[in-house]
């Protein structure tokens, strides 16, 4: 239903939506300007295709920049267009998919061009937590356009695009060949900001995947029937704690988790699945990466690194916005120790304790290993507002490992001792008993349950059944200001 030529723009929209979907909108706008040369210049639709469509029976509303038009620059007419994308979806409760292709603003329109990208930015943050945002870049997204992207939801990158507030050899003593700053490798893996990285197919796959997971908007309530067994064993559980999102994928419905960057701190994985039906946001330290092949498994310790406290931190938050339940396992034995580390992660891990606690969705949480002191009660912990929390026998919860607690508590008479190993292993038992074990835990309330890991699917789809009507008043005032 698209009046635009078979550009690839137009062509990118028709592979993402379904077929024959496509409505769209303005397609008679161009350019006002006519100074420099932009009077002999045709700019159809203004560089920018525009309107809505559907995805697996899903509302959605589409912009996609055509780099054959100006180089998809981005002016005051093609501006107004996606500023009016954004006003649409928000009143009709649906997410936004842009699809970026741009060379950034164009010149010829100066200051029309730079009121153009802060009207889209103003519209950004309006529509932030009402409707899901979501980019994927194909060609170049430069300049302001990165500033729009990282303002989004999730970003998708072809691998061969590139995305960048400062082109590479722009910045002192670097040039391409020596680090490309733009390259979706970097992006996804370095910076974070690439939720997902693949060829145009399966970034177009991905993208329709989690239009059908997520909310359509703040007050939707999205609930699929679920044909697998709630009560299902997950008898392989216990052998993948280490690499969590393979243990998460055993939990959901259909063994179904849908990760999100995946290749961005590695020791916190963050995703989405189904359970029971539902869509449940899930956070979970990681130790291991498996490989292909068993000898490729990577480990990583169990320690709270800043880029994975910041990356959990934003998606618990919008998972409380947009009415998320939040499930974590949690297995970290405290905080990364380097002097790099020292300069962010003190104010990396308040941003994620404050996430956990602000967020007034149900939250479930699943000790499945060692979890000691400050990093513990960040990982949702029942003290800062977790509704449930069951733990593993195997499990341990405490201020730290029994050993190192038993050598400090103990130092004087460890030194006077004639057996030390003997003496330091006593004493161990003892403090592991009485302060991290699980059930000297749950004796104090703080596991109320500890279960079987094959039976941690029937447990948390319970859990999140019981808190469906889970209500929380939180203190009046306009915001928090940590996050």
């Amino acid at each position: 239903m698209s009046s635009t030529t078979n550009s690839s723009a137009s062509a990118r929209i028709s592979a993402l939506l379904d077929e024959n979907s496509f409505v769209e909108i303005g397609s008679a706008v161009t350019a006002r300007n006519t100074d420099f040369n932009m009077k002999d210049n045709e700019t159809p639709s203004d560089g920018v295709v525009t309107g809505y469509g559907i995805i697996d029976g899903n509302l959605v509303y589409v912009y996609s920049q055509d780099a054959s038009v100006m180089n998809g620059t981005i002016g005051e007419m093609h501006a107004k267009k996606i500023v009016r994308m954004y006003e649409m979806a928000v009143k009709m409760g649906a997410p936004v998919i842009g699809l970026i292709d741009c060379a950034g603003m164009r010149l010829q329109e100066a200051t029309d061009a730079l009121n153009g990208f802060g009207e889209i930015y103003a519209k950004k943050a309006l529509a932030s937590g009402i409707v899901p945002q979501i980019d994927i870049v194909f060609g170049n997204c430069g300049g302001g356009m990165a500033v729009m992207t990282a303002m989004s939801d999730f970003t998708f990158m072809v691998q061969d695009a590139k995305l960048f507030l400062n082109s590479p050899d722009a910045i002192e003593g670097n040039d391409v060949s020596k680090c490309d700053t733009a390259d979706s490798a970097f992006q996804s893996a370095e910076s974070g900001l690439a939720d997902f990285v693949g060829d145009e197919n399966e970034v177009l796959a991905k993208v329709r995947e989690l239009i059908t997971i997520l909310p359509a908007n703040n007050k939707d309530e999205r609930f699929d029937d679920c044909t697998d067994d709630l009560n299902r064993a997950c008898t392989q559980i216990s052998a993948m704690a280490g690499d969590t999102a393979n243990a998460l994928a055993l939990i959901a419905d259909g063994y179904r988790f849908f990760e999100v960057k995946a290749s961005y701190a590695k020791e916190m994985v963050t995703g989405f699945m189904k359970l029971n039906g539902a869509v449940v946001g899930a956070v979970a330290n990681r130790t291991e990466v498996s490989g292909k092949d068993s000898d490729e498994t990577k480990q990583l310790d169990a320690v709270l690194t800043s880029e994975g406290c910041l990356k959990a931190a934003d998606f618990v938050n919008f998972c409380d916005a947009f009415n998320i339940p939040v499930l974590t396992l949690t297995n970290v034995k405290g905080f990364e120790a380097t002097k790099a580390s020292e300069k962010e992660l003190a104010k990396a891990a308040a941003h994620l304790t404050y996430a956990f606690t602000n967020a007034s969705v149900p939250k479930v949480n699943v000790v499945i290993g060692e979890t000691y002191g400050s990093a513990y009660l960040t990982m949702n912990s029942k003290s800062i507002g977790a509704d449930i929390v069951y733990a593993w026998p195997e499990a341990q919860i405490g201020m730290m490992d029994a050993t190192l607690a038993a050598k400090i508590m103990y130092a004087k008479e460890i030194e006077e001792s004639e057996n030390k190993p003997a003496f330091i292993r006593e004493k161990a038992a003892e403090y592991q008993a009485l302060q991290t074990s699980v059930a000297g835990a749950a004796k104090r309330g703080y596991v109320d349950t500890v279960i079987a890991p094959e039976d941690t699917r029937k447990y948390v789809i319970g859990a999140f059944e019981m808190l469906y009507t889970k209500r929380e008043d939180r203190p009046g005032k306009k915001h928090g200001a940590i996050s």
